[in-house]
């Protein structure tokens, strides 16, 4: 079997890759674009992807591909439909990385809501040591008990944001695709009216894609804290960085964007430095142990695969 990596520089420079090569030849490479991957890929058995297109004429040429590793969750990078034309498999890493999702989701609600940024600015510049008072209390900070959490998408990091917001004291209601019993559920307007907080953890789909626009901005309370872990495209950006610089929105928080890394002509460039603004590099899924945990997942679909009992194939 060949396996090609294709941007192993996204799961880090720490990771042990070597586990791939008890399943024969194993090649490597940093990064790739949409080009280089159809060239690189002409022989592949298998490849282990993480953002690259994986679209129709990157995959045409590859005749051998029987089997790509999405090294991710969300699969939406891959052409889906010309995969089961093919009877390419398409496998997923579901769960490996839950844990570092929610706790950084919880860092940025935590950060917003008591203006970290802001107190440990007036430390490190000297003014707390200046002003000979002993304490500071600007900005006014509040409290998350008996704040309203509302979570969009219910899967396994949505659950763990929830038990966590649940341990702060905190009503959390949840809006999902099926109710289930043991959460309120309500619909997404009943969570854009009522929350305090709102964390994004749904999948980017057709449904999903900017759902959260101007119409949904302004059923929100003003002082919300608005945190997307999701996907980019869940929202509409430009209308997000408006609100926020109108102060239609208390902060938000975002470590997902429809570009990655996004340019200077991005809406969110506008927002950099701002006290109420906490943008991340796409990092909330890598810690060290997510990442041992998602290539774990990787070596068992492919050996799964190889033994005829494929398993996590999102296009069967």
């Amino acid at each position: 079997m060949h396996i090609v990596i294709l941007d192993y520089a996204t799961l880090g420079y720490d990771l042990d890759l070597s586990g791939a090569e008890k399943f024969g030849t194993v090649t490597k490479y940093e990064n790739s674009t949409k080009e280089e991957a159809a060239q690189r890929i002409k022989h592949a058995d298998a490849i282990i992807v993480n953002k690259i297109k994986m679209t129709r004429d990157v995959l045409e040429n590859a005749s051998k591909l029987k089997i790509i590793c999405e090294t991710a969750t969300g699969y939406d990078n891959i052409d889906i439909e010309y995969c089961k034309e093919r009877g390419i498999l398409v496998s997923n890493t579901p769960g490996y990385s839950s844990s570092c999702v929610a706790q950084v989701t919880v860092s940025m609600v935590c950060s917003l809501f008591t203006h970290l940024k802001e107190y440990r600015e007036c430390v490190d510049s000297g003014r707390y040591t200046k002003n000979g008072v002993p304490n500071s209390l600007v900005p006014i900070y509040n409290e998350l008990y008996g704040k309203t959490w509302g979570i969009i998408g219910y899967g396994n990091i949505g659950k763990a944001v929830g038990r966590v917001a649940e341990a702060f004291g905190c009503r959390v209601i949840v809006n999902k695709r099926t109710p289930e019993e043991g959460c309120v559920c309500v619909d997404l307007d009943t969570i854009l009216k009522e929350s305090d907080i709102i964390s994004i953890h749904c999948p980017l789909t057709t449904q999903t894609k900017n759902m959260i626009d101007e119409r949904a901005i302004s059923l929100m309370k003003k002082d919300v804290v608005l945190v997307n872990v999701a996907r980019g495209g869940v929202w509409d950006e430009e209308a997000i960085a408006k609100a926020v610089e109108d102060g239609r929105i208390g902060g938000i928080g975002c470590d997902v964007f429809t570009k990655e890394p996004f340019g200077t002509d991005h809406p969110f460039y506008r927002l950099l430095g701002k006290d109420n603004v906490c943008l991340t590099p796409h990092m909330a899924w890598g810690s060290f142990e997510s990442r041992t945990r998602c290539f774990n997942i990787i070596l068992s679909n492919i050996e799964a695969y190889l033994n005829g009992n494929p398993i996590n194939i999102v296009n069967k």
